[in-house]
């Protein structure tokens, strides 16, 4: 009988030695959750900058931390079930870009979110402020809004004139209305008159292509939106099919054959929220981070493209260029 008991001791100390100690293992892989309203292909040189940012925060994926991928695929309706499920995991830290992080805000007041934002984050009540965030949120600040205005005054020197320019815009991006704020306000400086074209799909897209055909818009400007960007091919392609001068959002459109592109790096904002995510994982307070805000940006035009569609560019755009590709 007291060897029974001897027995039964040695096990119950045995599991409570084995217990804490695979508890702490498990406690030095955390979880980021990874929110996203595009797609993984689409999506990848951005994924790439984000895992870079970690590392030099000191997290490898796979090693030291671990990634959870929820991508809407431009369904940013699916966007608030992903939240919810990941709140229900415990994640450490939840990364997420424009449709997603007021998703996630609204999920959870105490996991930690670091974004990537087109939107003011201030106005779309994300943060109290740029320098102190507050609560428990930070990230990364594109000025979004703020860029189309730009984009369009290049639009208007690319193809001068008076006939309309039409607008894509995503209705379900909650940046949407301040976007095309900005763009109405602007089109009443230069006097060029808009024409808004809202497009949540890829059967949008295309029709708001054929429309822009038939209605003789001069032009189209793509404003900065995560289903836009992962669909970039069809509307490169689109543009070449229908001979539409184009204005894109960021510079990995030009690469692929679109005509002109005006705005922040969008891989260096994915670095810059990585690194904010690794940060707290070490222990920092999203409140104590400030919304990092890009100064540089890149206006590219791709000189092959505009020769294809018999558009000529002047000497002063192609000097205010930071690259033209030929």
């Amino acid at each position: 009988m007291a060897d029974k008991y001897r027995r039964l001791f040695l096990t119950l100390v045995g599991g409570a030695a084995v217990w804490p100690l695979a508890t702490r293992t498990a406690e030095k892989t955390p979880v980021v959750g990874f929110l996203n309203g595009g797609s993984p292909d689409g999506y990848a040189k951005y994924v790439t900058g984000f895992l870079n940012g970690l590392m030099e925060a000191g997290y490898v994926e796979g090693k030291n931390v671990t990634v959870d991928y929820r991508w809407a695929k431009g369904q940013y309706d699916r966007l608030e079930a992903m939240a919810a499920d990941l709140v229900r995991q415990k994640v450490a830290v939840i990364a997420a870009n424009t449709p997603a992080a007021p998703v996630a805000k609204a999920a959870t007041s105490e996991i930690p979110i670091v974004f990537v934002s087109t939107g003011d984050a201030v106005i779309g009540g994300l943060v109290a402020g740029f320098n102190r965030p507050g609560a428990n949120m930070t990230g990364v600040g594109l000025l979004g809004p703020p860029l189309e205005t730009k984009r369009l005054g290049l639009l208007h020197e690319f193809v001068p004139g008076n006939v309309p320019i039409r607008i894509l815009v995503n209705p379900a991006n909650p940046a949407a209305d301040l976007q095309l704020q900005q763009l109405r306000d602007a089109a009443d400086v230069i006097k060029r008159h808009i024409d808004i074209a809202p497009a949540s799909t890829a059967v949008e897209i295309e029709t708001a292509f054929e429309i822009a055909v038939r209605q003789k818009s001069s032009a189209l400007l793509v404003v900065q939106d995560p289903f836009y960007n992962s669909q970039r091919w069809q509307l490169v392609a689109l543009a070449a099919r229908h001979k539409l001068p184009v204005m894109y959002p960021v510079r990995e459109f030009a690469e692929i054959g679109g005509l002109v592109s005006y705005g922040h790096n969008l891989v260096d904002g994915y670095r810059a929220m990585g690194v904010y995510a690794g940060r707290i994982l070490k222990g920092e307070k999203p409140a104590d981070l400030p919304v990092v805000q890009p100064t540089k940006f890149e206006f590219v035009i791709n000189l092959k493209t505009a020769k294809e569609l018999g558009l000529p560019v002047s000497a002063a755009l192609l000097a205010r260029a930071d690259e033209v590709i030929e």
